[in-house]
């Protein structure tokens, strides 16, 4: 950090302590969301790699998860194994939430 952040910290309220603390948790109330819905769109990602690499509309599915577009995702992986879907629709399901 550059002086003049540090100067800023220690005149405020409690001292730089307290408002890096309180700059962490707005930080980290802000983002809740949208890292929610990073995290499951990784992991989604992730397993889809894994497991149905190979399956018929694997491309697209992953390109509708990333654009947040849950009734094409679902349509894609329709036709693949069950167990494979319904996970993967199940990793999925908190990157097809919106942000409150």
């Amino acid at each position: 950090m550059l002086p003049r952040h540090w100067d800023w910290l220690a005149q405020q309220k409690g001292g730089a302590s307290v408002a890096l603390r309180r700059l962490v948790e707005q930080a980290r109330r802000t983002g809740e969301g949208s890292d929610r819905i990073h995290l499951a769109e990784e992991a989604a990602y992730r397993f889809m790699s894994a497991m149905a690499g190979n399956r018929p509309h694997y491309e697209d599915a992953i390109r509708a998860l990333f654009a947040h577009d849950h009734g094409r995702f679902e349509k894609l992986i329709a036709e693949w194994p069950a167990d494979v879907r319904d996970h993967a629709a199940r990793l999925a399901k908190s990157a097809f939430q919106h942000e409150n």
